[in-house]
């Protein structure tokens, strides 16, 4: 009986003159009753303004919230009802994976994005990693979330000074009041990564940026691993001043050992990614890892610096709220 299930909303986020948006068609095919599933498509130009809006004016019992490029299977509502059933679960979610028929760089920026070295913990966000789980927010990306409404509205939503990040200061809030998060590496959406080398050094500057920024509003211990590149971009520059103010010196060699430890560990992460994606992709892949680290941490001490918009300086930010016929026929999108 459809009466007994939970009722969804699904809120996109679209800039406000987008046309196509690709995540519509693919929530319309969701395997879920029309009569306990809505879709909102939030247009604007900050997407933490838009979710909120669009949460406070969902009717769901849960929200799932998805990028405007992501496509969902169809089985993921009802892959996870049991979960969403539990009273202490807050949030449910996946990995968002490259299409199979993704150009050739795209498959390069995966296989990044999947490996451990780059990414470590949050990998499971681009891979389907283990089995269904508790979770912490390092695994849960919000362009494939389930969150309960009530909860998120009890905390007065997202942090609109947070972008990106968000959702990531929002789930360090819903632990700390008890809830459990879930992590299913079987609710899956598709996602193509960026299309240019440049769209994803950005994308890697503006996730350490993130981070930072995360941590000025919301310090938790979580994110004390992320100092790792901010720091490590300072010992290749130290390294640098070493080598050219004493070149061969005791002092250089010493210096210059956890570069060739850390030149070891990369090799190795190419090893092993041979066997997952080939050697041709792996090697594609290898000057991108370290490209991963120096961009991400260059990106955080920018975030460190960084003048937040709290809301209170700026002009009110128009958001328009389309509500999308849950059928495929339905929509002019």
């Amino acid at each position: 009986m459809s009466e007994n299930l939970p009722s969804v909303s699904v809120i996109i986020a679209a800039r406000p003159d987008q046309a196509r948006i690709q995540a519509v068609p693919a929530a319309q095919r969701l395997d879920y009753p029309p009569d306990r599933l809505e879709i909102i498509v939030a247009r604007g130009k900050h997407p933490s303004v838009q979710r909120n809006a669009a949460m406070k004016a969902a009717r769901g019992d849960w929200i799932y919230f998805l990028d405007d490029d992501s496509v969902p299977e169809p089985s993921n509502l009802r892959r996870v009802l049991e979960m969403l059933g539990e009273p202490a679960v807050g949030m449910v979610g996946g990995p968002n994976l490259c299409p199979p028929d993704a150009p050739p760089l795209q498959q390069v920026f995966a296989v990044v994005l999947g490996s451990w070295l780059a990414f470590g913990p949050s990998r499971a966000r681009y891979v389907a990693v283990g089995g269904v789980r508790p979770t912490n927010e390092k695994e849960l990306i919000l362009c494939n979330l389930m969150a309960r409404r009530a909860a998120l509205l009890d905390l007065g939503g997202f942090n609109e000074a947070l972008y990106p990040n968000e959702e990531n200061a929002l789930m360090d809030e819903l632990r700390k009041r008890g809830r459990r998060l879930m992590y299913d590496p079987q609710f899956i959406v598709y996602r193509h990564p960026r299309s240019t080398l440049k769209a994803f050094a950005r994308m890697l500057m503006t996730y350490g940026r993130g981070r930072a920024e995360q941590f000025r509003l919301h310090p938790t211990a979580g994110s004390l691993p992320n100092f790792v590149p901010p720091l490590f971009c300072l010992y290749l520059i130290a390294l640098l001043v070493i080598e050219s103010a004493m070149p061969g010196t005791r002092a250089a060699c010493w210096g210059a050992a956890p570069l060739a430890a850390y030149v070891s560990a990369i090799l190795l992460q190419t090893l092993v990614s041979t066997f997952s994606n080939g050697a041709l992709r792996a090697l594609a892949a290898m000057p991108l890892l370290v490209a991963s680290h120096v961009l991400y941490g260059l990106g955080f001490w920018r975030g460190l610096a960084t003048r937040f918009d709290r809301g209170a300086d700026r002009p009110e930010i128009e958001v328009r709220l389309e509500k999308v016929s849950g059928s495929d026929s339905g929509t002019g999108l």
